[in-house]
């Protein structure tokens, strides 16, 4: 039996033809994304903004509008009330209350079962300013340090034009993927920020590969020009990057369609990342090398070892 193959052997597209399209469309998505982080803002948790969370599910819906103001009667804070996953699971949001946070969930809970008296309970979280600020500020942090972490490496492991190259690559995909959150009003939390850092370390093991297969073809194909191998390059790994990417997408859209809802952030965060981080792979950490310098010479002060193509 024939082995399935996502891309034909031979295969020989000119991705280069495409490039100011795609100059164009990562522009728009960095620019929309910017802006909508910039103006709609991300709708933080529980984890980076402070109060309690309660999460519910009812046994038939039951209309926001009775809710909050059931829960507005208990003077509590402005609450905000979200549906998620379907009409009967609920999460309510509220300030941290000054007094006993304990008491204050019982509040909600006796209001919710007055409309409801069957509503399961299935998570009460409460976080204070404090810490939401040291969780909010070491999640940052941590995306911080991965990007220049990863930089750094391919900058001693290859050239500097190539830790660029990857680090333009990860602040492209990171903003996209934070634009897609602010655009959608998905809770941003600590799982999203899991997700992130999962698809940093994504990126690497895609871009790694590319970039060996970059720095071998410049020692073998010393007279060929740079746009030319660059396109190469991207065709003999394509067919890895395909099948690693959709086995990536085909896992992650299950848990997206029937994984628990405590980690939507989680699934949705990683699955929208391998959608941009497989464009910006092919259209970004490769071919921004171009602007950057990187030429047939970029290796010719490593001393060729034996038996390697670049050998004179």
């Amino acid at each position: 039996m024939p082995l399935l193959k996502l891309v034909p052997d031979n295969t020989n597209i000119d991705f280069l033809r495409w490039r100011w399209f795609a100059i164009i469309v990562s522009t728009s998505l960095i620019a929309a994304s910017i802006f909508f982080i910039a103006t709609w803002g991300l709708n933080l948790g529980v984890d980076f903004a402070g109060g309690q969370m309660v999460r519910v599910t009812l046994t038939k819906p039951v209309p926001i509008e009775d809710l909050r103001a059931r829960i507005g009667q208990l003077d509590l804070g402005d609450a905000s009330i979200q549906q998620f996953g379907s009409p009967t699971e609920v999460a309510i949001r509220m300030p941290l209350p000054k007094g006993d946070a304990n008491q204050a969930a019982d509040r909600v809970k006796g209001a919710i079962r007055s409309l409801d008296s069957s509503a399961r309970f299935d998570a009460v979280e409460t976080v204070s300013g404090k810490v939401s600020e040291e969780l909010f500020t070491a999640g940052g942090l941590s995306l911080l340090l991965a990007m220049l972490g990863i930089a750094a490496y391919i900058w001693v492991r290859f050239e500097w034009q190539f830790g660029v190259g990857a680090l333009v690559s990860l602040i492209h995909d990171l903003t996209i993927v934070i634009g897609f959150f602010a655009l959608t009003q998905m809770e941003f939390n600590l799982n999203v920020i899991a997700a992130l850092l999962t698809l940093i370390g994504f990126s690497l093991n895609d871009t790694v590969v590319v970039y060996d297969r970059i720095r071998e073809n410049l020692k073998k194909y010393r007279k060929m020009a740079i746009e030319p191998l660059l396109n190469l390059s991207v065709n003999e790994t394509l067919a890895r990057t395909v099948a690693t990417n959709t086995a990536v997408f085909l896992a992650i859209l299950a848990l997206v369609l029937i994984g628990p809802e405590i980690i939507r952030g989680l699934t949705v965060g990683i699955l929208v990342g391998v959608i941009i981080g497989t464009y910006s792979s092919i259209y970004v950490a490769r071919f921004v090398l171009v602007p950057l310098g990187v030429t047939a010479d970029s290796f010719l002060h490593y001393e060729d070892t034996p038996g390697t193509p670049g050998k004179a």
